[in-house]
């Protein structure tokens, strides 16, 4: 039980969420992975609202270190912050979602 305490608490950000530009209707990508595994209380949120897996939110984790969060088909509105919390760790990058010109 010490030993778990001292991996979650000893638990730090190998490599953190890119700011990331997409076009409406194309797929972002934010991936974030932690030096350990087993940190508690993993979330997702998407200008202070949690986001949740669904067909639209694609959570996942590999080997409990690596976390990825897609948000599929994004809209202008969906420009904003994202942010990653584990236990008492966190990473925000910034989303921007640019529209299409049909000027020429």
């Amino acid at each position: 039980l010490l030993l778990l305490c001292y991996t979650e608490e000893a638990a730090v950000i190998v490599s953190g969420l890119k700011n990331t530009d997409v076009f409406v209707g194309e797929s972002a990508t934010f991936t974030c992975k932690l030096s350990h595994p087993g940190v508690k209380n993993v979330q997702w949120w998407l200008d202070g609202s949690p986001l949740h897996n669904n067909f639209v939110t694609e959570i996942s984790e590999q080997d409990g270190m690596v976390h990825t969060l897609t948000l599929n088909d994004v809209a202008c509105h969906d420009s904003g912050t994202v942010t990653f919390r584990a236990g008492s760790l966190i990473s925000s990058a910034k989303l921007l979602v640019k529209g299409i010109s049909l000027l020429e």
